[in-house]
């Protein structure tokens, strides 16, 4: 498996949750990764606390539903490491109402952060990872990509949209030595299921570190081999059979 030392890794949504989680587990494994959030606070604190440790890390403030400031965040980068070599798209939000209630607002909104935002930056960085020859997209979907349940639909219509982009994406990367993977992400102990759902059994979710753990072991697979889709789920959890 390969090393992630010299690895410059982007991380959204890196300032809490499944963020914060792959921020550590990619940087115990040697790369330098790059917490960008929206909440500048809470991408200092998990660069910080990295920093703390040994560890390479620097928070991004990032709107990711701005093209203009996220076409301005990859040049930052560029110019200050020189190259990108994994994009971890983890940003995600939701609103659970009924179809008719959900607001079109809403909708954009949720559109916007959970599939608008992936393509933009995997518009903006893909010609970089190929001109270098080697790189690593991962999308991180959900078992909404695979089934639906009552009161999500703009969740599940983001979801399925992911993982046909990222698919999507594999084939046109692949032939540049461009790896990108879809990570299937079952229900995690994270403050986007446990904020929302108070009632929720949080023995019935998944340390969000074990999906970093998995997204880890996907960047780490020899050059000459890539993962396109992974699910990694609870044991217990309901939202797949």
């Amino acid at each position: 498996m390969e090393n992630l030392g010299g690895n410059i890794a982007l991380v959204t949504g890196g300032g809490r949750g499944l963020g914060a989680a792959i921020c550590q587990t990619l940087a115990e494994a040697g790369a330098t990764v790059v917490a960008a959030d929206i909440r500048l606070d809470l991408a200092e604190q998990v660069a910080r606390e990295l920093r703390d440790r040994g560890l390479e890390a620097m928070a991004l403030p990032l709107d990711i539903t701005d093209a203009a400031q996220v076409e301005t965040a990859v040049q930052k980068l560029i110019d200050q490491y020189g190259k990108i070599d994994s994009l971890i798209n983890n940003a995600g939000t939701d609103v659970t109402l009924p179809v008719e209630e959900l607001s079109i607002a809403d909708w954009d909104r949720v559109i916007s952060v959970n599939l608008r935002a992936p393509f933009v930056l995997s518009k903006l960085i893909l010609p970089i990872m190929k001109q270098q020859g080697r790189g690593h997209i991962v999308n991180v979907a959900s078992t909404a990509a695979k089934r639906a349940w009552a009161n999500a639909s703009v969740y599940h219509a983001s979801k399925w949209g992911l993982m046909g982009l990222s698919h999507a994406l594999h084939v046109e990367a692949r032939p540049y030595g461009v790896k990108v993977t879809a990570v299937v992400a079952g229900g995690m102990r994270t403050p986007f299921l446990l904020d929302r759902f108070p009632d929720i059994d949080p023995d019935l979710l998944q340390d969000p570190k074990n999906v970093a753990d998995t997204i880890r072991y996907v960047l780490m697979q020899p050059a000459e081999t890539v993962i396109p889709e992974i699910m990694v789920i609870p044991m217990r959890e309901t939202s797949w059979p």
